[in-house]
């Protein structure tokens, strides 16, 4: 199929964008991996598309003492790829190198991953359990930072308005000890993934002090579950997840499809959240023990 006519715009400036945008009620294409699919499925119609590939100063990666942050036309693949930004935050990278396929990755932006809010999807799982945010510029609002929580609101939907321009978005470096992993499994690699789960654990003297997990496809929105109770203050080496494996499984709302049933993605959840875990916890251990 072939997308439903639109108009086309192409701004010079993120001012001019937001004008746009709140005059046609277009969308915005950027590396458009997600969007034209969707369009050319006619799963979605926009009267306009605002191009904002030649704005200035919304390729750059930023990366300091406490954050990696993206502009709006920051590839996955260039991201992936930023030594700096890896050696700031692993899990950029573990996360990233699940996404699609390296064609794709080329192309594809990670705010424009963000914006889509799919819950499918590595990278909002991913600003989710780092507590990111998304920098937007909008013609009503203003220019304003949301946070990851208040972010996601639902499945293809994000708290943007329709005259809102995402700009920016910030992964915080998590805490000096802190491991970190990316594990997902797909019927083939580069599809959206059946179950995927992120997870941070932090280890202080040998111990867990914190941990936490994000998964994808077991809820509207990316499921991020607190499990430090369940462990806190376990010696490295005794760290038993059944507890926290039953916290994830509470916290969560799979549901089927041709892919998976609802009950294999729970024990998909299980299983895999307690490799995550653990994959985070030898991470951590061997950061500390650096």
């Amino acid at each position: 199929m072939k997308p439903a006519p639109f108009d086309y715009h192409r701004p010079g400036s993120v001012a001019e964008a937001v004008e746009t945008l709140a005059a046609t009620g277009g969308k915005v294409l950027a590396g458009g991996q997600s969007l034209v699919p969707i369009m050319s499925m006619r799963l979605a119609a926009p009267v306009a598309l605002v191009d904002i590939n030649r704005l200035p100063g919304l390729s750059e990666i930023e990366v300091d003492g406490g954050r990696v942050r993206i502009g709006a036309l920051v590839r996955h693949r260039q991201l992936e790829q930023h030594e700096a930004a890896y050696a700031a935050n692993p899990l950029l990278r573990r996360a990233l190198s699940q996404v699609a396929h390296p064609t794709i990755r080329n192309r594809g932006t990670t705010v424009g991953s963000l914006v889509h809010a799919d819950p499918a999807a590595e990278m909002p799982a991913v600003l989710a359990l780092l507590d990111g945010s998304v920098g937007v510029v909008g013609k009503t609002a203003g220019e304003r930072t949301i946070a990851a929580a208040d972010f996601f609101v639902g499945p293809l939907e994000s708290a943007l308005q329709s005259d809102d321009l995402a700009v920016t978005a910030t992964f915080p470096t998590p805490p000096a000890g802190t491991g970190s992993s990316w594990i997902e499994l797909a019927r083939r690699h580069g599809d959206y993934a059946m179950v995927g789960v992120g997870a941070l654990v932090r280890l202080v003297d040998g111990a867990v002090e914190s941990a936490r997990v994000s998964l994808i496809s077991v809820g509207l929105t990316p499921v991020v579950v607190e499990v430090t109770e369940t462990c806190a203050g376990a010696p490295y080496d005794r760290v038993d997840w059944q507890a926290a494996q039953d916290a994830i499984v509470a916290a969560i709302e799979p549901e089927g499809d041709i892919h998976a049933s609802a009950q294999y993605r729970e024990h998909l959840a299980r299983v895999l959240s307690a490799r995550a875990l653990q994959q985070a916890l030898d991470d951590g251990a061997a950061k500390e023990a650096a």
